[in-house]
This record gives structure tokens, sequence and C-alpha cells, in this order.
């Protein structure tokens, strides 16, 4: 498995200027990472000739683009806005597929008030439809993260994925999002997973506590998985200090055991 690490890491800096993102991406490979997850939150631009010089700007700098990962909500009870978030995703496979970047990761959404849950599965299984046969014809999977919503759960990320069946449309596990049994659940979707995000925390029913990365670490080992782990740093000590610390952390439960 290799390391990356999520834009979204390091967001106020991104958002206030105090970085750029090819600053950020300098840092990546100074912390001896793999990779990067470009989240379309920071992007100056989507000009299809900055996209170009990023993407060879990563590879100069000997890291590769992990995925990218946009912001959406296929949970509109409206059909026109529903159809806004399915071409806002369109338009990050497109970017995306200029980049290089194999995976984007989307989000489900919640069941708005008024609305049944199986009213907002249909609306994102007939989404993610789309979009992975779009992502299918640009080289780009889609990955449905398990980021609350109407995929609180393993069983409910599970279904989603299922319903879709389409071999372009997986889960982007983040180990941190379960809380009712979170090992269990990651187990679960594991078998799914073709990107994930690595938090330094997890929120259990009754309270928050560490990550236990080596029990992930042999969980994703079971399961076969061979991509990419991702630091989504979410604390508040700055990251600049903090995740340096959590690459090693991550390395010493990801490291090959003979």
């Amino acid at each position: 498995m290799k390391l990356s690490c999520c834009a979204y890491s390091f967001r106020d800096y991104l958002q206030s200027g105090k970085k750029t993102l090819e600053q950020f991406i300098r840092d990546c490979a100074a912390m001896g990472l793999d990779g990067v997850e470009l989240t379309a939150y920071y992007f100056p631009t989507t000009d299809e000739a900055y996209l170009r010089n990023l993407k060879r700007f990563i590879f100069l700098q000997g890291l590769d683009i992990a995925g990218t990962a946009v912001g959406n909500s296929f949970c509109q009870p409206d059909p026109d806005a529903r159809r806004q978030q399915i071409d806002l995703v369109r338009k990050w496979v497109d970017i995306s597929a200029v980049l290089g970047a194999p995976v984007l990761r989307v989000f489900p959404g919640s069941a708005p008030q008024g609305h049944a849950e199986a009213e907002a599965v249909e609306w994102t299984v007939e989404a993610l439809r789309e979009c992975g046969a779009y992502g299918r014809d640009r080289g780009v999977m889609i990955a449905l993260e398990n980021h609350g919503g109407i995929t609180a759960t393993a069983e409910q990320t599970i279904n989603l994925i299922r319903k879709t069946g389409d071999e372009w449309v997986g889960a982007n596990l983040d180990f941190g999002n379960f809380s009712q049994a979170p090992y269990e659940e990651i187990a679960m979707v594991a078998p799914y997973a073709v990107t994930t995000h690595a938090k330094t925390h997890l929120h259990r029913l009754g309270g928050k506590e560490e990550v236990d990365y080596h029990r992930v670490a042999a969980i994703m080992q079971e399961a076969g998985y061979k991509g990419y782990i991702s630091i989504e740093y979410e604390e508040a000590e700055d990251p600049a200090v903090a995740v340096p610390r959590f690459v090693q952390t991550l390395k010493a439960a990801f490291e090959p055991r003979g």
C-alpha cells in the first residue's frame, strides 16, 4: 500500500493563501509520500493549460496523483438541482482525466426532510450509474465515500454500490467515519474500496478515540487492498506539525511484515 495526503488536510493554509497547491505538493514530497489527493476546493483555476502544468509539476516532484475529490450531494428532490450535482461530478471527471487521476471521490448526501431514505437511495444510484458510465469512458473511477447521511453505516454504503452495479463505482473508505462498530464496518466495506481516507481519530458512539492503524492495516491486507492510504487530517493541531508525525504512524502500521 502507498501513502498520500489530501489537500483538505491543509485546508486552512490553502483557503487563507498561506500555501498554494504547489507548495502543498512540495510538502508532500518532502514528507516522503507517494502521492497527493487533490481536493476540488483548492484549485485556483481549472483551465486545461493549468491542469497540464500541474500534472507535470507533480510528476517532477516524484509523486502520483492518487485521486481527486469533489464536494457534491446527489440527494436533491428537485431533478434540476440533481442534474446540477451530476454535471458537477462529470466536470470533475473531465478534470481528473486531464490530470491522469485514476479516481474521483464523491459524496452521496442525506435524505432531505420530508423524503424517505429509499427515495434518496434511488436518486443516488441513478446518479452514480450515470457518473460511473461517464468515468468509464474517460478512465476515471468513481469512489463513494462513507460520509454520514445515506452512507452512515457499512450496510448503507455497500447497498448503494451493489445497487449501482458498475465496476467503475467503488468505495472511498474513510476509516474515521463509522461510529457504530467501526472496525467491523471497515472490514465489511474493505472489499469494495478503491481508495481510502485515513483520519487520526474516529467517533465511536460514546466518545472519540484514536484509530488503531495496526488493526486497520490487517483488515485492508486481508481484503487484498493495494491502493492508496490518503491522509485526511481534521484535528486542531497545526497540520504542518501533525501530518508528518502521522505519516510515520501510518508507515509503521502498514509496512510489510514477513
